[in-house]
């Protein structure tokens, strides 16, 4: 059950394991947009990412018995690290399938954790189907990256974390891969604030759940190839897309170069670094018509030295 008692049972179980991360706002920003943006800076995150929230609120509500045979996940890199991290703090081993093309600073931090990786072919490979029998095979617990309450909930707590710092906001834009931050951010806002937009932000390539939501159900697409990487689901999850289509208003589709332009002036203006994904919902903002106070996830900063600057250079 993923309500606003759920993501506050999952911030309770979180706190002083994982780091409330910090919000940040830039005049330029809010000059430049016509708005009160407030940035909620995930990239600051354990593994550089809100993925850890998920994964050790998941993890942490185990049995002995399955922390004691250990768990397995599917992930083009930023909850593999989660899962590898977690399962290291709960004293657990973690085998993680992950795409043979995932950048390599997400594989080497993967492994860096603990974790054993193995890999598939993205696009030709089913990674649900793969990840599941990973799990049999092995005697693991899946902790998917986001069809999974207690994922969601977890993730539900960037949204409360924001919200609980910068009081009541307008709109809440937040990208949307899988759908388990929105599913889960979506429902701590409407909880708190039942008036607020929420926005959901898509890769141009990978529009998934703008097509869903169109539909009035979920809606497959082939595989995208776009730099947001961790953005690149090929179909909404049936639990977030549950939620997701009850809860958020409207989808932003944004093109790889306004991702591109949204990193560079997350860089020279804010003074950090985003990957791709995590740029995706400051796009959003950016290209947007936005109004009064608005709270942006910016969900990761997982990127190695070399892609971040031949993606900018």
């Amino acid at each position: 059950m993923l309500d606003l008692e759920a993501i506050r049972s999952a911030a309770k179980r979180i706190d002083g394991v994982a780091h409330r991360t910090p919000v940040l706002t830039s005049t330029t920003l809010n000059d430049r947009t016509g708005t009160s943006a407030f940035l909620k800076a995930e990239n600051f995150q354990r593994i550089g990412a809100f993925k850890f929230r998920g994964a050790y609120n998941a993890i942490s509500q185990l049995t002995p018995d399955q922390l004691s045979t250990g768990v397995a996940a599917y992930s083009s890199g930023n909850h593999a690290q989660a899962v590898a991290l977690a399962a290291r703090l709960k004293g657990t081993k973690a085998v993680i399938l992950m795409p043979e093309d995932t950048p390599s600073s997400k594989l080497d931090a993967t492994r860096g954790y603990g974790a054993e990786v193995v890999t598939y072919d993205r696009y030709t490979g089913d990674r649900e189907a793969l990840g599941a029998q990973l799990a049999r095979d092995r005697g693991l617990t899946l902790i998917p990256p986001y069809e999974h309450p207690h994922v969601m909930a977890g993730q539900g707590t960037v949204a409360l974390e924001l919200l609980e710092e910068t009081g009541p906001l307008d709109t809440l834009i937040a990208p949307i891969g899988g759908g388990g931050l929105m599913a889960g951010c979506s429902t701590a806002a409407k909880g708190l604030q039942p008036a607020i937009t929420v926005i959901g932000v898509e890769p141009e390539q990978a529009d998934d759940t703008r097509r869903s939501l169109a539909a009035g159900e979920r809606v497959r697409i082939p595989v995208a190839r776009t730099i947001a990487d961790g953005l690149a689901a090929d179909v909404p999850g049936e639990l977030t897309f549950s939620v997701n289509q009850r809860l958020v208003d409207d989808i932003v589709l944004v093109s790889e170069d306004e991702i591109r332009e949204a990193m560079r002036f997350a860089f020279e203006r804010l003074k950090i670094v985003l990957e791709p994904s995590g740029a995706t919902s400051l796009a959003g903002l950016l290209k947007g018509a936005f109004t009064g106070r608005v709270g942006v996830v910016l969900s990761g900063g997982n990127i190695g030295v070399e892609r971040f600057r031949e993606l900018l250079g």
